[in-house]
């Protein structure tokens, strides 16, 4: 009986809300108990595996609940498929991702549910999760979304920017939230004036200014603090909860502060990139600057204290990465002359959990904050919460040996992203993964990746636990 068992030893088990020295058993994927190590009860735990984690930490696989793969976008694609992007997610220590199906303009959800669903099956390496890109709100959109949130798509993404693709106006974001208000889900909210930036790209353009960094200058802090505004208001209207996804700007913090304060159902995220990069990336010389192009933009360096405070305070909630990711060669290239044709998104997905662990390094958060931050509070914000997120008898053995004390250099050379470029080439991190269990099945091994394509299986969601 004991081979099917597994125990891990002797590290220090954080999570969420305490850090002990515990024993965990496992038990046909999922954790059947804890122990104080040392203690008789853990001396009992018998198995065919053991797990030494003396040293180390143990942490629940984390949890990023905003990754594009293989995703259409200027007339490329994301560079990672599913089969690719989740096996980078693995050792990156994230065990669970919730990726972005998308309604195509004309196109019923369940077309695009669809199809994702085609993507990502017998592919992924660790489990995943949907939401739906609304971007085409109608009275049968509506009754679509209730059958989702039945079948467990509980949120559904709508966007302020991007006029001609996925954006929506005031009027079908107010439909939509109504109907989520209605069915339990929650709307998620790409946050920028869209119609507004249209005119300043096109004013830029008009004046030679073609370079990367003209990206961040016209998509201007104000214009997605009008956005987070508008948005916070329109969902208070419908009676919605709202999310705003990858909040970058001080300014938009403080409209998310001031809503919570006023006790609204309003949570926000925000991403590495945002907390570790910054506009000095988007104006390097000859191009470079491309690498960074991403909306919401990069901002200038002193907008990282206010997301750094958000996230103390828990203003903000998660932090996830948006991983988009675009070869530098081939695919960022098309904006060459024109910033506007730069593909937005950046590569992320692999360095999560231990960007997180170098701000607990340096100080910004505390361990128990790393671990609400990138796996209960996505796990919860999503209705994954008690099967994902934790370390509990009951929760799916989805755990991650961490070394806090190795020493790392990010870099191309180096990650498991398939994209030709590194966002973070040459940062020194301290805090590796050393090996990572999904439902109880090793997928990184020491630092070798003994995962498989297809193990990953599709996990429906609750919806919001931070609402029931």
């Amino acid at each position: 009986m004991s081979s099917s068992r597994t125990v891990v030893r002797g590290g220090l088990v954080v999570t969420a809300s305490d850090e002990t020295y515990a024993d965990v058993l496992i038990e046909d994927g999922r954790i059947a108990a804890l122990a104080a190590s040392g203690t008789p009860a853990a001396e009992s735990f018998t198995a065919g595996h053991v797990l030494d984690a003396t040293g180390k930490y143990v942490v629940p696989g984390g949890v990023d609940a905003h990754t594009h793969m293989e995703m259409p976008f200027g007339g490329t694609y994301a560079s990672d498929t599913f089969e690719t992007g989740t096996r980078a997610a693995a050792w990156g220590g994230t065990t669970t991702i919730v990726d972005f199906a998308v309604q195509s303009r004309g196109g019923s959800l369940r077309e695009g549910l669809d199809a994702w669903h085609a993507k990502a099956e017998g592919v992924c390496a660790v489990d995943y999760g949907f939401h739906m890109i609304v971007s085409d709100v109608h009275e049968e959109t509506l009754k679509e979304m209730d059958l989702l949130v039945a079948e467990g798509v509980t949120s559904f993404k709508q966007f302020m920017a991007y006029p001609g693709v996925f954006y929506s106006d005031d009027g079908q974001i107010l439909r939509a939230m109504q109907r989520a208000a209605g069915n339990g889900g929650l709307i998620m909210m790409h946050a920028e004036n869209g119609i507004a930036i249209d005119v300043l790209v096109q004013q830029a353009l008009a004046r030679g200014e073609t370079d990367p960094r003209f990206h961040g200058e016209v998509r201007k802090a104000l214009l997605e603090a009008e956005a987070t505004h508008r948005a916070i208001r329109l969902a208070q209207v419908a009676g919605a909860p709202l999310y705003v996804v990858h909040v970058s700007a001080a300014e938009a913090v403080a409209e998310l502060a001031r809503a919570r304060d006023e006790e609204l159902p309003v949570f926000g995220e925000t991403c590495p990139q945002y907390l570790f990069l910054s506009t000095d990336h988007l104006a390097e010389p000859d191009f470079e600057g491309a690498k960074y192009v991403c909306s919401t933009p990069l901002r200038p360096r002193e907008h990282q204290a206010a997301l750094w405070r958000g996230l103390r305070t828990d203003d903000l909630q998660v932090v996830s990465t948006d991983h988009c990711p675009f070869c530098f060669t081939g695919q960022k290239e098309l904006g060459r002359d024109d910033f506007s044709k730069i593909p937005n998104g950046l590569p992320g997905v692999e360095h999560r959990m231990d960007l997180l662990h170098q701000a607990v390094v340096e100080g910004h958060i505390g361990r128990r904050r790393w671990i609400e931050l990138a796996c209960a509070a996505p796990a919860r914000m999503f209705g994954l919460y008690g099967k994902k997120g934790t370390i509990a008898p009951g929760a799916d053995a989805d755990l991650v040996i961490y070394d806090p004390h190795a020493e790392q250099v990010l870099s191309a050379a180096t990650h498991h992203m398939n994209v030709d470029y590194s966002a973070y080439e040459g940062k020194r991190i301290t805090g590796r993964v050393e090996t990572v269990l999904s439902r109880g099945e090793p997928v990184i091994t020491e630092r070798r990746y003994t995962g498989r394509p297809g193990h990953g299986v599709y996990v429906p969601r609750s919806t919001c636990q931070y609402l029931n």
